[in-house]
């Protein structure tokens, strides 16, 4: 679920378009792309999104240099996986360049494209996870690193996940992390309740939407796939990192995993005062340094807790989208 806004009806599928949002017409995409331009670092969201509407195949900073070679310090890759209706390069503009200095060999592509969409991370979660483990094997061939680590944010979390639980990922997996994870789904500010109690409601949203959307539905078939008989399997090392006033999940306790071992970490735990959301996280310097400790615990925190007001970007979120 990612940051697309359009003023709508009150209706469910114009609510649902109010939250989520939807989108023109556009030029076939490419179900799996690999960007290959490296783009600037970009500490907003607004930023990236303007710079990727005019650089279709840009690559975040620190991303995608296939002969980067791992360190002893960092043996293993970081592949990061984009939200909805977005792309490696509006999700990761601001992570992927701090992880790169830190020394990781840092790795992106855009998935779940569709013809009548104009963003990846639109398409059947299933297929989005196939193409995202032959990435993952395109990484270990180029690098020679035995196993890749995994940071998802939104709709990527699912994803990856998918591919680590249900598609046998779970070998080439060190470390798992979900960042506004939609784990088990989200109500939609009540609304899925009632769609699922309307006879082809779940296809409404489908056709209206995105499959992805319908996906990531609490309650869906998908989540249930990848959550049965356990949200986690062995071997791999799991960790969310979620947010209490998360805009599109709720209830935000959605956010965490439940299975043996599974470390979640919420925002507000770390720093009461930061009250950044699900369309912030990946921009927020202190997320970031947080991403980057579960990646490393040694790492140096570069960001202090500072304090981030409630509802912080979203209104610029809503210009970007209807702009």
């Amino acid at each position: 679920m990612s940051a697309v806004i359009r003023i709508s009806s009150l209706a469910f599928t114009g609510a649902l378009a109010l939250v989520i949002g939807t989108s023109a017409p556009a030029s076939a995409l490419e179900p799996m792309a690999v960007p290959m331009q490296a783009g600037p670092a970009q500490l907003t969201r607004t930023a990236a999104a303007a710079y990727s509407d005019t650089h279709a195949d840009a690559a975040p900073a620190g991303s995608n240099d296939f002969d980067c070679e791992p360190t002893q310090a960092h043996p293993r890759p970081v592949v990061l996986a984009h939200g909805t209706d977005a792309n490696a390069y509006r999700d990761w503009a601001a992570l992927s360049p701090a992880l790169a200095a830190d020394g990781f060999c840092v790795f992106v592509l855009n998935y779940g494209g569709e013809p009548d969409k104009t963003d990846y991370g639109t398409g059947d979660i299933t297929a989005s996870a196939a193409d995202f483990g032959t990435f993952v094997q395109q990484v270990l061939d180029a690098t020679g690193a035995d196993q890749v680590d995994v940071v998802g944010y939104s709709q990527g979390a699912t994803v990856s996940r998918y591919y680590v639980n249900t598609l046998g990922g779970a070998s080439k997996v060190g470390h798992w992390v979900g960042l506004a994870s939609p784990t088990y789904g989200g109500v939609m500010y009540g609304l899925v309740p009632l769609v699922q109690a309307i006879p082809g409601g779940e296809d409404a949203v489908g056709a209206l939407l995105s499959t992805a959307v319908r996906q990531q539905m609490q309650g869906s078939d998908l989540l249930r796939t990848v959550n049965e008989p356990s949200d986690t399997v062995p071997g791999v090392q799991y960790t969310t990192i979620g947010s209490r006033v998360d805009e599109m999940i709720q209830p935000t306790s959605n956010i965490a995993l439940r299975g043996e071992g599974a470390q979640n970490i919420v925002l507000q735990d770390l720093c009461p005062q930061n009250l950044s959301g699900h369309f912030r996280m990946p921009y927020d310097p202190f997320v970031i340094d947080t991403v980057r400790i579960a990646l490393d615990p040694a790492a140096e925190r570069h960001a202090p807790c500072t304090v981030v007001p409630l509802g912080a970007d979203i209104a610029q979120v809503i210009v970007d989208a209807n702009s």
